[in-house]
């Protein structure tokens, strides 16, 4: 039996952003992945600090993302990430290490599995688990997965978009694309720059994406106006951008998006597919909180869509619900120390 003072952390290990999750407190941190680091390895900076780096540093420091596409791409710097999250929650002086939980994506390998249970042990837990982000997603998100029914769980975070059905509490199909948030943003600084001749940053693409971007062309669109440098003059220069401009920017990246959730349809036995037309398809996680997204997915499939509640928190939320009652969900568990 493990102590009632061992304290239990759920952590959503996103490619943007890191939610950290303690049972009967909700969640408690919700900082971006990004760490900033000098040239003679030391690390300046961590988290929301770290971000307001990312494009502003001077030759000798480097601010960047240690998880590329859901996974560890530093295994270092994502354990050093990890340990000053922890610290944060819990308190540099905490007694008892903490029992971890945490997310990886669909498709993930034995391997990178490994991976992120030792950053998690190295970084301060006292146990370790690991469990697939839809499954997380669907208990977040309140959805009996161990009902002999079809659910449909579309999670899209920054760098993966997962997409599983779920039955008698296992994966039944899935797919784990790496196409989410951050190609988005990717797509956007391309159109700005191919059509008006102005680079912008990866925090300006992200701040268009949110404020005007839509997944479908809007009646009434949204304006904004974006500072950048001029690709010619080499000069500042402002533009402004509108909804139906971004929507045409990234028609690529929401196509193969829906393509993932075309080609998870394909692979779902008969009955389960019933299922998910009467239920409909649950979205998580941030990039799913684009405007309309839910609507092109039922235009697109055929298949009503819906956002879940809190949709940005239903895996850091099914971490906390997962480790407050480990018997129950100890089948959905991938790896464990």
């Amino acid at each position: 039996m493990f102590s009632k003072l061992t304290p239990k952390v759920g952590i959503d290990l996103g490619t943007t952003s890191v939610l950290v999750f303690i049972p009967g407190q909700g969640v408690v941190l919700n900082e971006p992945s990004v760490v900033a680091v000098s040239d003679n390895s030391e690390v300046l900076a961590v988290g929301a600090e770290a971000k307001e780096m990312i494009g502003r540093t001077p030759e000798n420091i480097r601010a960047y993302r240690p998880m590329r596409d859901g996974v560890i791409a530093d295994y270092r710097v994502t354990e050093i990430m990890l340990r000053y999250f922890l610290r944060k929650v819990l308190g540099r002086f905490q007694i008892f290490r903490p029992e971890v939980m945490v997310s990886v994506p669909a498709g993930v390998s034995s391997t990178e599995k490994r991976a992120v249970v030792e950053a998690a042990m190295n970084a301060g837990a006292r146990y370790a688990y690991v469990v697939k982000e839809p499954i997380l997603a669907a208990i977040g998100a309140q959805v009996p997965i161990y009902e002999p029914q079809g659910h449909m769980i579309v999670d899209c975070g920054g760098g993966t978009i997962d997409v599983a059905v779920i039955s008698l509490g296992g994966i039944v199909a899935s797919r784990s694309v790496k196409c989410a948030g951050n190609r988005i943003d990717s797509a956007i600084i391309e159109y700005i720059k191919k059509n008006y001749n102005l680079s912008i940053g990866e925090k300006t693409a992200e701040d268009v994406k949110i404020k005007i971007g839509s997944a479908l062309p809007l009646e009434e669109e949204l304006v904004m106006d974006i500072n950048g440098r001029d690709l010619l003059s080499g000069l500042p220069r402002t533009v402004t951008i509108r909804t139906n401009e971004i929507v045409r920017a990234i028609a690529r990246e929401l196509r193969d998006m829906v393509q993932t959730i075309k080609d998870v349809f394909q692979d779902t036995p008969p009955e389960l597919a019933s299922d998910i037309i009467d239920g409909g398809i649950i979205m998580t996680g941030g990039t799913s909180q684009l405007r309309n997204f839910p609507e092109l997915i039922k235009r697109r499939t055929g298949v009503k869509a819906q956002l879940a509640d809190q949709a940005l928190f239903c895996v850091a939320k099914g971490t906390g619900e997962a480790l407050e009652h480990l018997d129950a969900y100890k089948r959905a568990i991938e790896a464990k120390y």
